[in-house]
Formats: C-alpha cells, sequence, structure tokens
C-alpha cells in the first residue's frame, strides 16, 4: 500500500491513477434507468481535462438549449437608453442627483421625457448636491429658502458664485506670485506651485464672501433709498449703516479673515486697470499705452454695481487698451440713462414690417411647441390668458443668474449716491473687529507681509477644513483658464 501522501485527494499519484483508470476501463452497459447519463465534471484544481471530459462538455454545451445563451445576447444588445428607462422612478433619480450639475441641466435638452423628469424632481436632485458638493461657507451666507422647495435657480446660483470666486482667485495668485514673490520663470513658478495652490485654496472662501458683500451691499443700497427717500450721501453716519448691516451676517472668524485679504483684492483688480509700466512716457508711447487709470467712480461703479462677476470678465480681457474700452464701454452702457434719455430710434415702414413678422413668428412657436419661448416666463404667459398645457418646461432657471443687471432707473440713482473707493468695506470692517474685541488694538491686524505668509504657509488650523467645507471635506475648485501672460505689445 502506498503511503497516504502520495495517494492524497488532488495529488499527482492521485490524478494519474484516476486516468488510468478511465483509459483501462471498459465500456459500462447501458442503465435499465431511463434517466441520462451526468455529465458534472469536478473542476480539479490544476488538472487538465481528457479528451473524453472535453469531448462531454462540448456536447453538453451543443445541447444545452439556446435561451440560456440567447437571453445573454439579447440584454447585452439592448441600448442603455432603454435599459435606464425601465428602471424604477427612484432609482432613476439616484442616478442623475449623482451625476454633475452641468450634465443634469444638460439632460434636459436630450428630449422631453427627461426634461420632465429632471424638472419634476428638482428638490431632490438639489438636496442632494447642496449635503454633498456645496461647501459649508456657502450654505451660511445662503441658507436654503424657508418655506420653499429647493430649485435648480438657487442651486446654480450658489455655483455661479463659487466658480467666480475659484477663478478670481485663481488670477489672483498669479498675479501675487508674479509681482510679490517674483516667480517669472518657468523653474520658479513649478517651484512655487505648492504654496501658489495652498494660497488658492485658502482664497476661494474669502473671495465668495466678498462677493456676498457687493450683492447684498446692491440690494440693501436700493432698499434704503426707497425706505428713506434719499441715498447715504445726505445721511450723516460714523460708520456705513449698509455695510453694519451686512457685516453683521458675518461670524468673528469670517469678518477678520475677510478684513486681511480684502485690501489684496482691492489692490489686484486696481494694478489691473493701471498700465503695465511707468517707466516713463517715451516707453508708453512705444508701447501704446496712452490712457490713464480709469477714475474713481468708475472703479466703485464696477465694484458696487457690476459685482466680482463683472470684475473678473474685466480682468480677463488681454491687452490694457483692450482692457481699458471694455471698461469704458461698461460705464457708457450704465451711465447713459443718468446722463441723457436713450435717443429714438427712426420708426420707417420697414422696420414695422419685422417687428410684426418676429411677433407672428414667435407666437407660432409658442402655439406649435405648447413651451414659452426664450425670454417669455410663465408668470407672462398666464397673465395674458394663455395657460401653457405643459408647465414642465416652465422652469426656476428663469429667473436669471446672481447679480445681474439693472434698470437704468436703478442704475442713475445708485450712481449719484456710491462711496468712496478706500471707504468701502474697510473702516466699517475695522470699528467692528475691535467693537467685538477680536483684537485689542488696530495693529494687531495683521498687514500685508504677514497676511502672505499664512496664505502659502503649510500649518494648517485643526478645524479648517471643517469650518470652510463641513464634515465632507470637497475638492477645491479648479477654473479652466490660462495662466495669465505679459500684456503683448499693441
Amino acid at each position: 500500500m502506498e503511503p497516504l501522501h502520495v495517494t492524497e485527494f488532488g495529488s499527482d499519484r492521485y490524478l494519474e491513477k484516476i486516468h488510468q483508470s478511465r483509459a483501462n476501463a471498459t465500456p459500462a452497459p447501458a442503465p435499465s434507468s431511463s434517466l441520462p447519463e451526468s455529465k458534472f465534471i469536478l473542476p480539479i484544481r490544476g488538472s487538465n481535462l481528457s479528451s473524453a471530459a472535453t469531448a462531454a462538455v462540448t456536447e453538453q454545451s451543443e445541447q444545452r438549449p439556446s435561451s440560456v445563451s440567447s437571453e445573454s445576447h439579447r440584454r447585452s444588445s439592448i441600448p442603455f437608453d432603454r435599459l435606464f428607462a425601465a428602471l424604477p422612478n427612484e432609482l432613476q433619480i439616484e442616478i442623475i442627483a449623482s451625476l454633475p450639475l452641468s450634465d443634469i441641466l444638460n439632460l434636459r435638452s436630450a428630449s422631453r421625457s427627461l426634461h420632465a423628469l429632471v424638472s419634476l424632481n428638482e428638490t431632490p436632485i438639489a438636496r442632494y448636491h447642496l449635503d454633498h458638493h456645496v461647501p459649508a461657507y456657502a450654505k451660511r451666507l445662503y441658507p436654503p429658502p424657508a418655506g420653499v422647495p429647493l430649485n435648480f435657480h438657487y442651486l446654480c446660483g450658489i455655483w455661479h458664485r463659487l466658480h467666480v470666486a475659484a477663478k478670481l482667485s485663481y488670477l489672483i495668485c498669479e498675479w501675487v506670485s508674479k509681482e510679490m514673490f517674483f516667480r517669472n520663470t518657468e523653474e520658479k513658478k513649478r517651484e512655487f506651485a505648492p504654496q501658489r495652490e495652498r494660497m488658492r485654496r485658502r482664497l476661494i472662501p474669502m473671495v465668495f464672501t466678498c462677493f456676498h458683500f457687493f450683492e447684498t451691499y446692491r440690494k440693501l443700497h436700493l432698499q434704503y433709498i426707497a425706505k428713506h427717500g434719499y441715498g447715504l450721501s445726505r445721511t450723516p453716519y460714523t460708520t456705513n449703516p449698509i455695510e453694519t448691516e451686512i457685516l453683521n451676517m458675518y461670524d468673528d472668524r469670517t469678518l477678520y479673515q475677510v478684513h486681511e485679504i480684502f485690501p489684496l483684492v482691492m489692490a489686484s483688480f486696481d494694478r489691473r486697470l493701471r498700465p503695465p509700466t511707468y517707466v516713463g512716457r517715451v516707453e508708453r508711447s512705444l508701447r501704446g499705452y496712452l490712457r490713464d487709470k480709469p477714475p474713481e467712480e468708475v472703479h466703485v461703479a464696477i465694484l458696487c454695481l457690476g459685482g466680482l462677476r463683472e470684475v473678473e470678465k474685466i480682468w480677463e480681457v488681454k491687452g490694457y487698451n483692450a482692457r481699458r474700452a471694455a471698461v469704458d464701454a461698461w460705464y457708457a452702457s450704465i451711465s447713459r440713462g443718468a446722463s441723457e434719455p436713450e435717443p429714438k430710434k427712426r420708426r420707417d415702414m420697414l422696420g414695422k414690417l419685422k417687428r410684426k413678422k418676429s411677433a407672428l413668428t414667435l407666437g407660432k412657436t409658442t402655439s406649435n411647441d405648447n413651451v414659452p419661448a426664450s425670454g417669455i416666463s410663465a408668470s407672462s404667459s398666464v397673465a395674458q390668458g394663455k395657460q401653457p398645457e405643459s408647465l414642465v418646461f416652465c422652469t426656476s432657471m428663469a429667473a436669471g443668474m446672481p447679480m445681474g443687471p439693472l434698470s437704468m432707473e436703478e442704475y442713475r440713482i445708485l450712481l449719484s449716491d456710491l462711496p468712496g473707493l478706500r471707504k468701502i468695506w474697510t473702516e466699517t470692517a475695522e470699528a467692528m473687529i475691535l467693537d467685538r474685541k477680536i483684537v485689542e488694538r488696530p495693529s494687531d491686524i495683521r498687514r500685508n507681509a504677514q497676511i502672505f505668509t499664512d496664505l502659502i504657509s503649510e500649518k494648517v488650523a485643526d478645524d479648517e477644513d471643517e469650518w470652510l467645507y463641513g464634515t465632507v471635506a470637497t475638492g477645491t475648485l479648479r477654473p479652466n483658464l490660462d495662466a495669465i501672460d505679459e500684456d503683448p505689445v499693441e
């Protein structure tokens, strides 16, 4: 008798004996039972199946009903849209909610069914993104409206402000790296990349708060004039009452940190509005920089009436002369109503025919598609007695973007009542910081050199991420922008 380890189950000797026994075995008589012979083969580890076993497996696969293979082939050939449509609505909403917000909004243009599915489920989709992707500091400044279901307009408004803050933070970091830290060559930029990234990440929440400040200031300024009948220029005050109301919305930590970087934001934009060099009149004339920086009232109007979105648009204009032309064009567009009325356009017979034709075309489009045309909201259709058959297409996105353009009358009222450039934020914020006893003396407020050091420092407060981004620390926004190049010679 051979040792146990030689004939152990699964050993080489054991497998050899099995093969020999199968080769020497004679065909057995057919059993009397009508049951078919079992062709199940035990999958022994590492063994090669004999030719008889292989033939048996092949015969079994040939005799297997084709319904199983055809069923798997049929499932693989079904398009994804049909598989998605076969899912319950709850699963469809969970899948859609996990997509990026831009993809969710684009889904509404794919088909009417997807438009209805997304539009009718705005609240759960917006709630998912608010809980998982929106940072904590954004929700503190723009809390969800009470008593109103969440919608895409609220969510897109937050993301609009976040993207503006991310772009401006990127632009400010590029300017600081070049002008303050003198990182001009490619090698120095690569070495300074980690510090620049830390600075950008810490600037985004502060710039976002600046967006909130200017947006709220414009709204409260209009309310103040409507309530009192006159503006701040006729109001005696020690601290700006509108700024005081806004700064009371910020906690001590937010107020102090934004107060530190606010001069940096103002100085970087002010430098962007100046000619690139002040070497001398000859060099300026050779380069074509013949125009000086805009007046102070234009600078203030861009900040207080256009907001940081307008600041970002002007900043991204390449070339100083083109940038100054963009500033003048914007200021002329808002000050035209304040100085003189818009000239009346000549009305001729051809213009009347064109207007009548466009009106007929617009009415035809609206009646055929059962959808309000672009520029016509659902409320105007209902006011005219035309109730649309499907309210699905009347979504919340028709409300407009944050800090959109005002009417010419509102521009006229605000332009004559704007504060001085050096008095925006600074005086009121410093007085409030001392009043709250965040610091004991004005000299204790950190200045430029220490601020730059803190922005690029590796030392991070233990609760900084949780305070800024919440329990779920989302990744910082990365705008798809090119680096700021030197202005070309014009």
